[in-house]
This record gives C-alpha cells, structure tokens and sequence, in this order.
C-alpha cells in the first residue's frame, strides 16, 4: 500500500463530506431555477446542518439505545460507502475490502436502522415512514444488484474500481446493454433517494412523505446526521452512476498528484451536470402515488434485465 493511496481515500473522504451537503443544494438551486423560483442559498444545507448541531437533542422517553445509536450506524454506513466508490481514483485501500455486492448490502444495512429506528419510538407516521422505506428498498435493491451483474459481466469483476477501468479502457462505442441499465440506475436513483416521482424531499404532507417521515422523532445532532447521511447517499450514488456510466477521468495511481487533481476537477463537472439533470427530471415529473411505486421499480428491473439479455443474446 503506497501513501498516495492513502492520502488519495482520505481526500475521497473529505471530498464525499464536504461535497454532499453542496450537491444537494445545487439541485434543489437548479429546481428553483427550472420552476421559475427564487433559488435557495447554495450553502443552506450546510447552515442548516450547522444550526443543529448546536441545539440541544430532545428524545422520546420510551426510545431505545437503538433510537439513539441509529443516526451514528447510518452516517458511517454513508461515510465507509465513499471509501469504497471509485469517485476520483480507483487504488484505494478501502476497495480491497468490499466489491460492489458488498456495497449494496452497506446501503441496506443503512436502511435497515433507519426503518427500525422509525419503528422504535412508535409513532404512528415513524411505523408508515418505515414500511414504506423497506418496500421501496426490497423492490430497488434487486434492480440495483441486476445492474451491477450487467456491469460485472462486461468487464468480468464485481469490484468497482475494476469495472470502472475496465469500461474506461474498452473501445469506445454504443453498448446497448449499458444504455438499457442506464436508464435502470437513473430510476433507482430516484427512488432509492426519495425524489420525485417517488417522493418529494420539500413536503411535509403525513400521507405522502417516505423518508421525511422516519425523521419525525430526530431533533438537533441526531437529526443533523441523518440530514448529512442522505445528502451522502445522493452523492454516492451519483458516483456509482459515475463509475459505471462515465468511469473516464479517474485516477488508476500511475499519474500522481496532478492526475487526481485533474479527477478532482472532472468529478465537479460531472457532479453539476448530474445535479441539473436530476433537478429537470423532478421538474418535468409529477409525483406518483404510493401504490404505484411497486410499478416504477420495476420497470427500473425490467430494463436492468433487458441490459442483461441484450448482453447475454448480442454481446453488446
């Protein structure tokens, strides 16, 4: 293990948290922009993170140490994912640990004590928050997990950073197979982060809000780590969409220092093109109803497996 790879995921690390909380408040800027609205301050998400964590917590007298432990089990499940995705180079020490299935199953491990910790206190809008969570994530998970098997068929690997130098060295051309597990991924995405169609992260309506209602009970520190976990799985997941769709510009380790600030560099375009593609698809979309959620999921699979047979079939 050289120290550049070292010093290479501590800058992953600083750069994923730090990052979040920007990235989110570029696309809710875009969305205002697209909707015609005053945009927000792009460093409101860091003002509001800021703010609570200096108030004091308030906690239900009949939650759990789980209730409390929850929001620090999530923020390191967010943090130890960025270590793992390839964002700005692929030799990192992190990724030796875990391949891809890996991460997935990180990520559900995550929701897991975010819908246990909704359940905990026993809310009646905590317990539908909750069910609605493990429903969105039973259905998206398996969509996920098909998308990174077309991914690892093409470059024969499960490990990411491998995909990603794999299908950033290949011949450059159009591979149906990605296109299809393209458009699969982008409506995991949606739903796997609460955005529109699924659900909208500005609303406080009780019927309709998913993620926003297993954070009721949250208040000051705990309710701030919860914030800035979600913000880190919207930026980690838009870094998978990287890795597997646009894996070119990333450090492999031969190029030094000035080839990593270069990834650096191109990993802020490609976070503000993202970002602004993410806000025109909530602003041209409507948001569904609940029960119709099943339907969007699994369309995302049925193009996951359509990505697969294309493959398979055509070698393409």
């Amino acid at each position: 293990m050289r120290p550049l790879e070292i010093v290479t995921q501590g800058l992953e690390l600083l750069v994923a948290l730090a990052a979040a909380p920007l990235f989110v408040g570029w696309v809710n800027q875009c969305r205002a922009w697209l909707q015609n609205r005053r945009a927000p301050s792009l460093w409101l998400p860091y003002r509001g993170i800021r703010k609570l964590f200096h108030k004091e917590a308030v906690i239900a007298a009949n939650a759990s140490p789980l209730f409390r432990a929850a929001p620090y089990v999530v923020f390191g499940a967010m943090v130890t994912a960025a270590g793992i995705i390839p964002s700005m180079a692929t030799r990192l020490p992190f990724t030796r640990a875990a391949d891809a299935i890996a991460l997935v199953g990180l990520l559900a491990m995550a929701r897991v004590f975010v819908a246990l910790a909704a359940m905990d206190v026993g809310t009646a809008f905590g317990t539908l928050g909750a069910r609605r969570e493990m429903m969105v994530g039973f259905l998206a998970e398996p969509a996920l997990l098909m998308i990174i098997f077309v991914a690892s068929l093409i470059s024969a690997t499960t490990a990411l950073p491998a995909i990603s130098e794999g299908l950033a060295t290949q011949q450059l051309g159009l591979y149906p197979s990605l296109a299809f597990t393209g458009v699969a991924f982008t409506l995991v995405l949606l739903a796997e982060n609460a955005r529109i169609p699924i659900d909208n992260p500005a609303t406080h309506l009780e019927l309709t809000m998913i993620h926003e209602a297993t954070l009721l009970e949250y208040s000051a520190r705990h309710l701030a780590l919860m914030e800035w976990a979600a913000a880190l799985k919207l930026f980690n997941y838009a870094c998978i969409g990287f890795a597997l769709f646009l894996p070119w510009g990333l450090s492999t380790g031969a190029g030094g220092p000035v080839t990593l600030l270069a990834a650096s560099a191109l990993l802020g375009v490609k976070l503000a093109v993202a970002g602004a593609v993410l806000a025109l698809i909530e602003t041209v979309s409507a948001k569904v109803r609940v029960f119709r959620a099943p339907e969007f999921l699994a369309s995302a699979f049925l193009f996951a497996v359509l990505g697969m047979l294309v493959h398979l079939l055509l070698g393409a």
